[in-house]
């Protein structure tokens, strides 16, 4: 799969090409994807995803913390083994907001020279989003290209969205946002110099950096997966506010503690996959009641690991 970002350098013939965020690459996305390369391998033709950064939505409305559920590299790699044969992470402006869908299609056809267009229930493309279902296909008609429009995809009575997933992991529910994405929700940061409190109580943590352009979970403590260097280690995780330490309000944090891993990795990056909410971030009266707790979350995570045969 190439990965290409913009349109300088691609030169394809007989595309079947689908357009969206697909922000998470989630199962809704996923049956896209997978409906489409198999319909264009088929008939020996390229399968091509292209998407935007930034998020149109950022651009036409203004930046938003907390809100990619994946950047460009991350999506792309979600995407490498999905069959696609080309993705294209298209550079979204101003500009480009102020295109007709019309003056769109046609730079993407000289580029791509696409014959098939597959879009989500609820996609539009153009200037103040002209370009529905309807009006594509009308210039399908007029540029020689057919528009399929495929169903949503739907688990537990709700349309699964990228959406719907960021106010699951807002809200802390991230069993449930994994279950719609369809694997672990992650992030990725480096490890920065934190307080270094949970050396003195001998539970030390990893102090992570993270855009805040990332969607993250709400505050709480979760059990988690970390990776770096090729390696992965069971983790405990806080996100929050630390109410125990802190009496002024700061910054969200989020601190791993590795479990069996005792190393220096300040300056590392580190993937955090989440994988269950254990409880609430909330403060304690002592350091000693903080610490019996810590305890009681790394049992119940371990216990969590076992059953999921991580």
């Amino acid at each position: 799969m190439q990965h290409y970002y913009g349109l300088n350098d691609v030169a394809l013939n007989n595309a079947w090409l689908t357009i969206g965020a697909f922000d998470g690459v989630h199962l809704g996305h996923r049956k896209i994807i997978d409906q489409i390369t198999a319909e264009a391998h088929q008939n020996e033709a390229p399968a091509v995803l292209l998407t935007f950064y930034p998020h149109p939505s950022t651009v036409i409305h203004g930046p938003r913390e907390s809100f990619y559920l994946t950047l460009p590299d991350e999506k792309a790699k979600l995407l490498e083994n999905t069959g696609l044969d080309a993705v294209i992470t298209y550079p979204f402006d101003g500009d480009v907001a102020s295109l007709s869908a019309s003056e769109f299609l046609a730079g993407l056809k000289e580029h791509l020279g696409f014959q098939h267009l597959w879009i989500g229930h609820d996609f539009a493309l153009g200037k103040g989003r002209e370009g529905d279902a309807q009006l594509l296909k009308k210039i399908g008609e007029e540029m020689d290209f057919e528009v399929r429009v495929i169903d949503a995809f739907e688990i537990k009575e709700g349309i699964v969205s990228s959406s719907r997933i960021r106010n699951l992991l807002d809200e802390g529910y991230i069993e449930e946002a994994n279950e719609l994405l369809g694997r672990p929700h992650f992030v990725i940061g480096e490890v920065i110099m934190g307080d270094q409190r949970g050396r003195t109580i001998g539970i030390p943590t990893a102090n992570l950096e993270i855009d805040k352009i990332r969607a993250v979970p709400g505050a709480g403590v979760y059990a988690c997966i970390a990776e770096f260097d090729g390696q992965e280690f069971k983790a405990v995780t806080n996100v929050g506010v630390r109410p125990t330490f802190e009496t002024e309000p700061v910054a969200p944090r989020i601190e791993t503690h590795l479990l069996d891993f005792h190393g220096d990795i300040y300056g590392k990056n580190v993937e955090l996959k989440f994988l269950a909410r254990l409880r609430d971030e909330k403060r304690f009266e002592n350091i000693d009641a903080l610490v019996t707790q810590i305890q009681l979350d790394i049992a119940i995570a371990q216990e969590i690991f076992t059953h999921m045969e991580v």
